[in-house]
């Protein structure tokens, strides 16, 4: 695979997806990358706002397994991650859960309980789940997409440990669309379906562009050290209890790379960086008690401000 091909893969996933999802530039962008860079996607807001449909989208186009969680306070991690069935002869047989998928669509996990919630961790971080003993791998690519929803919708939620929120490497913050894309949704209701689209490339072609970025997408020694700086700005603030770790420095590096093909590089320059910043490193900073959304948020903005850009 060359450069040409692997950027054709992936605006024609863009511009598949875009036929159902009206507007979400920034989400499909940011889902997309995510999923190219080997990582896995938390999006808070409200309900009815095409969370799934730009999940089932994205799998439908890459010809990929969707498989959907709904999350509620009586999940196991055997509903998640399946279980043996054990015969009197002393063999067993495994029934695979919904995790063994390209695209797993957790929603409202927040809903689930926290020993629920820890059955997606191997998988997340390592591409395996244990059962019993037993380890099996997961399908390439594999990617998980979960929804919070806000406490304040309902009762019957439970916090995802930073352990958990740490292992998503893009968190999106998706809204109500604007009153022009709310009347094209409208007009266009009966056909804004998944199941409307048509394949545009299959997983065996994403694996490929995957490890074409790898190879092939350089990142300059001054953008690493800007990356490591900016995480090192905000481990450094005193508003901050607990910094970040290492994995978001690995995550902006990796999305930076499938941002920078998506542009038309294959280099990356700091602006790469800077466009996934908030997205990439906002929800794994542990603030004071009292701090708000904005505090975290205006730790990240001053570290953008504040760090040095590396010039040409």
């Amino acid at each position: 695979m060359d450069f040409d091909a692997a950027y054709g893969v992936v605006q024609d996933i863009l511009a598949n997806v875009r036929r159902v999802v009206v507007g979400k530039e920034a989400e499909i962008k940011l889902v997309l990358a995510a999923l190219l860079s080997g990582g896995h996607v938390l999006v808070e807001g409200p309900p009815g706002i095409a969370k799934t449909l730009m999940a089932k989208s994205i799998a439908r186009s890459i010809r990929g397994e969707f498989r959907r969680i709904q999350g509620n306070p009586d999940i196991l991690p055997s509903d998640i991650m399946g279980f043996h069935i054990y015969s009197l002869d002393g063999s067993s047989r495994f029934i695979r859960g919904p995790i063994f998928a390209n695209i797993l669509f957790f929603d409202e996990l927040n809903r689930a309980p926290t020993r629920s919630q820890a059955a997606l961790l191997e998988a997340m971080q390592e591409g395996q789940v244990t059962v019993d003993g037993v380890t099996y791998p997961l399908s390439r690519p594999f990617m998980v997409i979960a929804t919070q929803i806000p406490a304040a919708l309902g009762p019957g939620t439970f916090p995802i440990t930073p352990t958990l929120v740490d292992r998503f490497s893009v968190r999106i913050r998706s809204g109500y669309s604007s009153p022009e894309e709310e009347f094209e949704i409208v007009s266009r209701s009966d056909v804004l379906d998944a199941a409307y689209l048509e394949p545009v490339t299959d997983v065996e072609t994403v694996n490929q562009v995957i490890q074409f970025i790898r190879d092939n997408v350089h990142v300059d020694a001054r953008i690493s050290k800007y990356i490591v700086d900016l995480l090192g700005y905000v481990r450094g603030r005193d508003d901050v209890v607990a910094g970040v770790g290492h994995r978001p420095s690995i995550g902006l590096y990796r999305i930076a790379r499938v941002v920078a093909l998506m542009e038309g590089r294959d280099y990356v320059i700091p602006d790469d960086v800077k466009e996934v910043f908030e997205a990439v490193v906002a929800h794994r900073v542990l603030p004071r008690p009292e701090a708000t959304e904005e505090d975290v948020l205006e730790v990240v903005h001053d570290a953008l401000s504040n760090v040095r850009v590396p010039k040409e």
